[in-house]
Parts: C-alpha cells; sequence; structure tokens
C-alpha cells in the first residue's frame, strides 16, 4: 500500500491466481564479504576499486550496465570502437563483446551482467541459491535492441527533480535500474509502502546509510512452509534479494545519508508504461 502522494500508488495491479509453487527466502548480502552475488536473471559485481586498476569485464553475451555513484571514482570504459571517459554519477551500458574499466581514482564500482555469462556465473558467491530456476520468478527474454550499439552514458545530473515521477530510472535491454532519492536520517515509521511483486524480484543495492528490510511471506496451504515476519537491518555496500509474492518496504535507519538504488530484470513493464518515468526510453523500446 502506498500513500496517496507516493507516485506508485497510480500503478496497475490486477490480481492473478496464485500459482501455489514454493515461495524462496529473502538473501540479504555484505558485499565486502560476497562482491560476486546473483539473482534469477542477473549478476552483480561489487569492485573496490583503486587509482591505476584495469578491470576486465570479459567478453559479453549481452549488455553489461555500470552502476555509478557519488562515491565512485572516475574511469574509462574501453570497447573495440574507442574510449569513454566518466567523471559522475549515473548509469552507463556498454554494448555486447569485449570491454574494460581503466579507473582513475578510488571507489566503489557496482556492474550488472546477465546471469547466464559464461565470464561470471561461475563466480558467484550465492550460486547454489539458484542450482535450480525459481519457479515464480520470469526468466529473462531480452527486449529490443537499441537502434545503435555504442556505449551510453546517462548522467544524473541531467535529470530533474519532478514529484510525479518515482525515482530517476533507466533500462536496457535487461535491466531496470532506479536510483532513488537520498534519504537524510532515518525513515518516518509511520509513512512506510509495504507491497509485493508478482512475478520478479527485486534487488535492493544499500550504497549508503543503513537500512532495515521488513519482508513478510505469504501463508500458502502447507503450514511447514511458513516464515516469521524479517526485519533484518543490514548496512552498505549491501543488496537485499526480495522474492516474490513476499510483501515488503524498506526502512532508512541511518542519522546521516542512506541511498538505495533498486534494480530489476528484466525490465519492470509497469514503470515503463507510465509516461515520462523511463528516462531513457527513446534509446531502449518496449518489446
Amino acid at each position: 500500500m502506498y500513500e496517496k502522494d507516493d507516485p506508485r500508488s497510480a500503478l496497475a495491479t490486477a490480481a492473478r491466481p496464485d500459482s501455489g509453487a514454493e515461495i524462496t527466502a529473502a538473501q540479504y548480502l555484505d558485499l565486502h564479504a560476497t562482491p560476486v552475488v546473483r539473482a534469477q536473471n542477473v549478476i552483480l559485481i561489487h569492485t573496490e576499486a583503486r587509482d591505476g586498476d584495469d578491470l576486465d569485464n570479459g567478453t559479453l553475451e549481452g549488455e553489461l550496465a555500470i552502476v555509478v555513484t557519488d562515491a565512485s571514482p572516475a574511469f574509462t570504459v574501453l570497447t573495440g570502437d574507442g574510449a569513454t571517459r566518466i567523471t559522475e554519477p549515473g548509469l552507463v551500458v556498454v554494448p555486447p563483446g569485449s570491454s574494460r574499466i581503466g579507473v582513475h581514482g578510488d571507489g566503489p564500482l557496482v556492474r550488472l551482467v546477465e546471469a547466464t555469462e559464461p565470464a561470471w556465473r561461475e563466480r558467484v558467491a550465492n550460486a547454489d541459491a539458484y542450482a535450480e530456476d525459481h519457479p515464480r520468478v520470469t526468466l529473462l527474454e531480452r527486449w529490443p535492441e537499441p537502434a545503435e550499439a555504442r556505449v551510453r552514458f546517462y548522467p544524473l545530473s541531467e535529470v530533474p527533480a519532478d514529484p510525479k515521477r518515482f525515482g530517476r530510472i533507466f533500462r536496457t535491454r535487461s535491466f531496470m535500474v532506479n536510483f532513488l532519492p537520498l534519504q537524510d536520517g532515518p525513515r518516518d515509521a509511520r509513512k512506510l509502502s509495504p507491497h509485493h511483486h508478482d512475478d520478479f524480484e527485486q534487488l535492493s543495492l544499500a550504497v549508503q546509510g543503513e537500512y532495515v528490510h521488513h519482508i513478510r511471506t505469504p501463508w500458502l496451504p502447507d503450514s511447514t512452509t511458513w516464515r516469521e515476519d524479517e526485519h533484518v537491518r543490514i548496512g552498505s555496500p549491501s543488496v537485499t534479494v526480495i522474492p516474490p509474492p513476499t510483501v515488503h518496504t524498506s526502512e532508512a535507519s541511518d542519522p546521516g545519508v542512506n541511498q538505495l538504488i533498486d534494480i530489476f530484470s528484466p525490465p519492470r513493464v509497469d514503470f515503463s508504461e507510465k509516461p515520462g518515468w523511463v528516462l531513457n526510453a527513446d534509446d531502449y523500446p518496449m518489446p
């Protein structure tokens, strides 16, 4: 449920019969301890980069996305077509093929690749959680190709604030990334937004501060599968993988600055259907 002034309150929500399939458990992953982790359709790579690092992305079958935050260093993306220098926060999308990243400073970088990528799928720390596909999660089918294959950068500095839009959302063929607003101090515990998703996971990437993730697993007829409500406090950098159809909401708890970045794969149709919400929709058409 959303407050009336929350832009998500206008999203269409269609009830559907429950499949009866097992509801998997949420995962709370400390990215210092486990820097390469996955969800059903996406692998997330967290790197504490250092000045002069040369990061090999491998030869990828799908696109690479690089999440650049306020704390990230400047860097140069190197492909067969040339070099692209990045000096501010935003989202970088690199076309399939071989690429490298030359780092110019110290700080975190987050890369996203498809979960089937041979260069990365054997490196993930939580591979056992996906020994079999999760039956409630829709498998990735890439969305249409952009008109031109090239490195793209979408800087956050070019996105004005708009209370009618939910965050700052960009999509690729395989991913959707939503840079949520900075939360100064704890979130008002009287104004949370518990909700659920029918058939996709949400990756909540904490890049600043600390969060309490509240997650409730619906009861199925088999009572042996019931879980207690979870209220898990986790700092940053971390990623919480929230499975469908759990009811969830995240509560910023640090007295300083808190920031979440939400990641979805495949891109969300409901967000994509809202006019003006996806900021690079002209580059990446819907199916």
